[in-house]
This record gives structure tokens, C-alpha cells and sequence, in this order.
């Protein structure tokens, strides 16, 4: 599995990591000199959550910011049956 979330997309980030040296002017010194500059990946925080996808039980990936909004269906326990077709009544 690669590390994308599958309800929003979300995939890790390029970015940079710098590292610096000093004291802030803020804080009385002569100001902070970069001495580095790395280059870094900022990747979503995912877990792994069963759903319930057209009648099948699935294990993806998901962040966790969307699973704080609460949408995710999640699959109940083993317990679970199928629930039957509702024929029309004549």
C-alpha cells in the first residue's frame, strides 16, 4: 500500500528542514545564521480503518484528520450479517 489517504488524497510533501545557529536580535543577540539547509518529506498521519464498500468489508488507509470529521463508515464486528433483499409486496 502506498502512503495516500483514500478518501482525501492526501500523499506525502516535500519540504526543507533548516538549521540554524545564534541567538534571535528579539532575544538580544545578533540574529540566527543558517548553517543547513535538508531536504525532508512531511507524510499525513494515516491508519488503518475497516469500511464497508458495496456490501464488502475493505482495510484502507485513511488520515487522521478526516477520521476526526466522523464520515468514515466503519465496519461493525464479526457478527455482522448481511441484511436480506427486500422483495415488493404485491
Amino acid at each position: 500500500m502506498s502512503r495516500i489517504c483514500y478518501f482525501t488524497g492526501k500523499k506525502p510533501r516535500a519540504g526543507k528542514s533548516i538549521a540554524r545557529r545564534g541567538i534571535s536580535k528579539k532575544a538580544g543577540g545578533i540574529g540566527l545564521k543558517t548553517t543547513g539547509i535538508t531536504i525532508r518529506r512531511f507524510t499525513p498521519n494515516l491508519q488503518k480503518v475497516r469500511i464497508i464498500e458495496n456490501g464488502t468489508v475493505k482495510t484502507v488507509r485513511v488520515s487522521a484528520k478526516y477520521l476526526k470529521t466522523g464520515r468514515v463508515i466503519r465496519a461493525p464486528k464479526r457478527t455482522w450479517k448481511k441484511p436480506e433483499a427486500a422483495t415488493p409486496q404485491a
